[in-house]
């Protein structure tokens, strides 16, 4: 009896002495979902930021995880839903741009452009909030103020091709095309693999009228992307523009029946001068006043060069004539 008291008086003071293993840290799930979402493995980090929750409602950390989780699985509302009640409980960079996201890809753009300008004001932006920042502007027909974005975000990454093709596409629909251009050529120093970046090149190109330049670019998202059809319309669209075509006319020889031993020559050039004049033309009005309009005449001038056989044969012509004369009157 003696023995089982001892023992039974131990398992009491181990009990008390070892906090109770069911017990579980909200911190340690959060940890979870922080991985989790490093990893990739948003689905994972969503659950777990959840078990944080329902630990700790008020865990904004957590809700602003699992917020960001929300809209790398594209469900937009969700996130927006979650980064207001973080931002509700406390402020941080992680939840202001979560529900900025999540407001641009539901479309509220307006809304967006001010959550962007809160992150910029709140924090240190990156580049993709400027990018993002600019494309909000472009899609709320705000072209100059989207530019200015657009230069913010290239300032910190000036090797995203994507940027400098949006950069591009803006400066084509405002019409400033060695502009657009200049983007295009920085977008195809960055990569050579994008047919839609090759093709928009074309299109400034072709705009400028430099329909050659163009037409390589054109085969170039071709080479890439055989069957393009946009490309391929505006290679079509340009062949044969910008050319210069001559003709070089060589008269033939024909035989001449007014030369003596009917020699080879070439007949005589007739040469027609077209001078596009007006004249003025009265026409009546329903009053009877006689009003002047001007109306196209072509006047012609014809040049007929005189054979020299043509003109001997007319002086032998004229003193047979003269001789007969004189003795007609003899």
């Amino acid at each position: 009896m003696q023995k089982s008291a001892k023992v039974g008086f131990l398992l009491i003071i181990i009990l008390i002495l070892v906090p109770a293993v069911a017990a579980e840290d909200p911190l340690d799930w959060y940890t979870k979902g922080t991985n989790a979402a490093a990893a990739g493995n948003y689905a994972d980090a969503v659950t777990y930021y959840n078990h944080a929750l329902s630990l700790d409602p008020s865990y904004a950390l957590a809700l602003s995880g699992k917020a960001v989780a929300l809209n790398a699985l594209g469900q937009y509302s969700n996130a927006l839903d979650a980064a207001n009640a973080a931002l509700a409980i406390r402020t941080s960079s992680d939840s202001l741009n979560a529900r900025a996201y999540a407001l641009y890809k539901l479309g509220r753009y307006n809304e967006a452009i001010a959550a962007y300008l809160n992150v910029t004001a709140q924090g240190t932006p990156n580049s993709k909030t400027y990018c993002i920042l600019a494309d909000s502007y472009a899609k709320t027909g705000s072209p100059d103020a989207a530019i200015k974005a657009y230069a913010q975000c290239t300032t910190i990454d000036p090797h995203n091709a994507d940027t400098w093709n949006q950069i591009g596409l803006i400066y084509m629909s405002q019409q400033q095309y060695s502009n657009a251009l200049d983007a295009f050529n920085k977008a195809t120093k960055e990569t050579t693999t994008n047919a839609e970046i090759w093709n928009n090149k074309g299109k400034a190109y072709a705009a400028l009228e430099q329909y050659d330049d163009a037409a390589n670019c054109f085969k170039a998202a071709l080479s890439l992307s055989p069957n393009y059809a946009d490309a391929q319309s505006n290679l079509n669209s340009v062949r044969g523009k910008g050319q210069v075509y001559q003709y070089n006319v060589t008269p033939t020889a024909t035989e001449a029946p007014w030369v003596l031993g009917g020699v080879k020559t070439t007949p005589p050039v007739t040469m027609v001068s077209v001078v596009q004049t007006t004249a003025t033309v009265p026409e009546t009005t329903s009053s009877g006043a006689a009003t002047a309009t001007e109306t196209p005449v072509a006047t012609a001038t014809t040049f007929t060069p005189l054979s020299p056989f043509c003109a001997l044969a007319a002086f032998v012509v004229a003193g047979i004539a003269c001789a007969g004369a004189k003795r007609w009157r003899k």
